[in-house]
C-alpha cells in the first residue's frame, strides 16, 4: 500500500475561470489549508488553492538530511532584529518553513500533544505578566476538544482511541530511564501522526529516522498524502503550485473579492473569489495582509486595530546531546519517540508561567554534526562527532510569550523577486521564556546524567521554531485580527486558517491544534455558505 502522492499527470483535469466569484481561494497547503480544502470540498464546496512552491513527486522525497532540506525550505530571505540569539547568529533566515505543496507537514516530525485546559485561560490563569501580552482565547477547551478527537482519527495520531502505539526506541528508553530516576511519572511513547499499521491509504512506519524529510515511507501524515489528494479527487479542487499571493483585493463594500498571485513565469492573474482564506504560515500571512493595504486599510488589509503581525511566538527550545557508554543510536527509529508531560502544568514556585514538554529527537550524521554548536570547532567538539552512535537527543519545547513587539512587519527597502518588501521579523526573549529554558535545561541536564549519561552538550538556539500568532484572536475586535472562528473583524468573508491565530503559543507543537481549527473553522464556513451568511 503506497500512500497516494500524485504527480503532475495525475492530478485531476479540473479548472476555474479567473473570475469566477464563487469560490474559496486557499492561500497556502500545509496543515491549515490543506484541512480546509478537503473538509470544504467533501461538503460540496469550489476551492482554488494557491501553493507558493512546486508539488513534489515521489521520487523527489530522498533519505537524505541536506538534499531534502534544499528541497523543501523556504528560502526567500527574510530580516530579523532584536536582542533574541536567532536574530544576532540568523539575521536572514530567523525561522524554517517549507515552501512546496504540503506546507511544513512536509517537514514536520509528527509530534501531536493536545493543548491543555489552562492554556487556553492563560490571562484568567497567570494573571498580569510583565512585558507579555497574556490574553484568554475567545473560546476554551472543552469546545475544542471535540474537534481534536477528530483530527487525532483524521491524522491517525498514534496510541489515541483505537488507533495502535509505536514500540519505544533506544533513545525514548534512555528517556524513560533517566525519567524514572528523577520521579516523573507521565511519561511515554510519543502520540505522533505516523502509522504503526498500515492505516487510511498510508504505509506503516519503516522506523529509519527521515520523518523530518517529507517520509519516503508513507507512514506519516501530511496534507501531501491525504487531505490534498482527497479534495482533487472529489472533482472540486484546483491546486496551482509555484503560485505565490501577492495581494487580497477587496470591492467597494469591504469584502475580499480577489487573490492576485504571480504564477511560475512571473505573470500575474487575479482570481476571484466568495470568500479567502489565509494559510500561509505566520510570517507569510501576516505579510500578506500587511501588503494588502489600500485607501480603505491603508497599514494592511484586516489591519484597523493596528494588530497584524504583533505577538509573534516561536515555543521556548533547547536542545541537548548526551554521551552514553554504550551505543544509543538515535537516529533508528522515528525522530520523536518519546515525551514527557510532567513540567507542562502552570506552577509559578518553578519561576516561570506556562509549562513545557520533553521529548527525544534523533538526528542523523549530517545534521548532527551541522546542528549540534553551528561555526564551532576544534578538539571538544569534534568528539561528540566521533561519539555519534553513543548519542542520545533531547530537547525541551515549551509556551512562548506574547509580546507586542515580537511582531513581522515589512521591510523598509529590500524587495523580493516580485517586487514587494520582505517580511522584517523582530525577536526578543522574554523573561519568562529565558526563566523556563535554564529551569528546562537543569533538569534535563540531570535527567540525563540520571539515566548514565558521562557527559552533557547544550546547543545554542536554532531557527527550527513553531510560527505562531501575528493575527491572533480575540473577543474584542481592538485586541487581535480575527474572532473565535478565524473569521477577520473587519473583512467578514476573510479567514486566517494557520497558527496565525493562536492566542497563546500553547506548551506543545501545534500542528494537531491548527488541523483541530481547521476542521471546527471548516464547518463555520460551510453552516454560514449554506445560510447565505457568506
Amino acid at each position: 500500500m503506497i500512500a497516494p502522492y500524485l504527480d503532475d499527470d495525475d492530478v485531476p483535469a479540473v479548472t476555474y475561470d479567473l473570475d469566477d466569484a464563487s469560490v474559496v481561494v486557499i492561500i497556502g497547503s500545509g496543515a491549515g489549508g490543506g484541512t480546509i480544502a478537503d473538509e470544504l470540498t467533501r461538503r460540496g464546496i469550489d476551492v482554488v488553492v494557491l501553493e507558493a512552491g512546486p508539488r513534489f513527486k515521489m521520487s523527489d522525497i530522498v533519505n537524505d538530511e541536506w538534499a531534502m532540506y534544499d528541497r523543501l525550505t523556504w528560502k526567500d530571505t527574510r530580516a530579523c532584529t532584536g536582542a533574541s540569539p536567532i536574530a544576532r547568529d540568523y539575521p536572514t533566515a530567523p525561522t524554517w518553513t517549507c515552501k512546496g505543496l504540503g506546507g511544513t507537514t512536509l517537514h514536520w516530525a509528527a509530534m501531536c500533544p493536545r493543548g491543555l485546559p489552562y492554556e487556553f485561560r492563560t490571562r484568567s490563569t497567570y494573571g498580569e505578566v510583565d512585558g507579555a501580552d497574556v490574553a484568554d482565547w475567545p473560546f476554551d477547551y472543552e469546545e475544542i476538544e471535540p474537534f481534536y478527537r477528530e483530527a487525532e482519527s483524521k491524522m491517525g495520531v498514534s496510541g489515541r482511541g483505537n488507533i495502535p502505539q509505536h514500540r519505544g526506541n533506544n533513545n525514548y528508553r534512555v528517556m524513560a530511564l533517566g525519567a524514572k530516576r528523577m520521579g516523573y511519572s507521565d511519561y511515554g511513547i510519543n502520540n505522533v501522526a505516523i502509522n504503526a499499521v498500515p492505516r487510511d491509504g498510508r504505509n506503516a512506519c519503516d522506523q529509519i529516522g527521515f520523518c523530518m524529510q517529507g517520509c519516503r515511507s508513507g507512514g506519516k501524515w501530511s496534507t501531501f498524502v491525504s487531505e490534498l489528494p482527497r479534495a482533487e479527487a472529489t472533482g472540486r479542487c484546483e491546486i496551482r503550485t509555484r503560485c505565490m499571493a501577492l495581494r487580497i483585493e477587496h470591492d467597494e463594500r469591504g469584502r475580499a473579492s480577489g487573490v492576485l498571485y504571480a504564477d511560475a513565469a512571473g505573470q500575474h492573474h487575479l482570481q476571484k473569489a466568495r470568500l479567502v482564506c489565509v494559510a500561509a504560515n505566520s510570517i507569510e500571512t501576516a505579510r500578506l495582509l500587511l501588503n494588502s493595504e489600500s485607501s480603505a486599510w491603508p497599514d494592511g488589509l484586516a489591519n484597523g486595530s493596528g494588530m497584524v503581525g504583533k505577538h509573534y511566538m516561536r515555543h521556548t527550545t533547547g536542545y541537548m546531546y548526551a554521551e552514553f557508554p554504550r551505543p544509543v543510536r538515535m537516529y533508528r527509529g522515528m525522530v520523536c519517540s518519546g515525551i514527557i508531560h510532567d513540567e507542562a502544568r502552570h506552577d509559578p514556585s518553578r519561576g516561570f508561567a506556562g509549562g513545557f514538554f520533553y521529548g527525544t529527537i534523533g538526528l542523523g550524521l549530517p545534521f548532527f554534526a551541522a546542528f549540534l554548536s553551528p561555526g564551532r570547532w576544534g578538539r571538544d567538539y569534534t568528539s561528540w562527532i566521533e561519539a555519534y552512535e553513543r548519542i542520545a537527543g533531547f530537547f525541551m519545547n515549551g509556551e512562548d510569550m506574547p509580546i507586542a513587539s515580537n511582531r513581522v512587519t515589512l521591510h523598509p527597502s529590500e524587495r523580493d523577486q516580485h517586487g514587494l518588501p520582505i517580511p522584517s521579523l523582530h525577536l526578543d526573549d522574554h523573561p519568562n521564556d529565558l526563566a523556563m529554558k535554564r529551569y528546562g535545561y537543569r533538569n534535563g541536564i540531570a535527567l540525563l546524567e540520571a539515566a548514565g549519561a558521562t557527559r552533557v552538550f547544550c546547543s545554542p538556539p536554532l531557527p527550527v521554531s513553531h510560527n505562531l500568532g501575528t493575527c491572533r484572536m480575540s473577543a474584542d475586535p481592538e485586541a487581535g485580527v480575527v474572532d473565535r472562528w478565524g473569521r477577520s473583524h473587519e473583512v467578514p468573508n476573510l479567514f486566517v486558517s494557520d497558527g496565525s491565530q493562536f492566542t497563546s503559543s500553547l506548551a506543545g507543537n501545534p500542528t494537531l491544534t491548527i488541523v483541530a481549527l481547521a476542521l471546527r473553522q471548516a464547518g463555520h464556513i460551510a453552516r454560514s455558505m449554506s445560510r447565505g451568511d457568506l
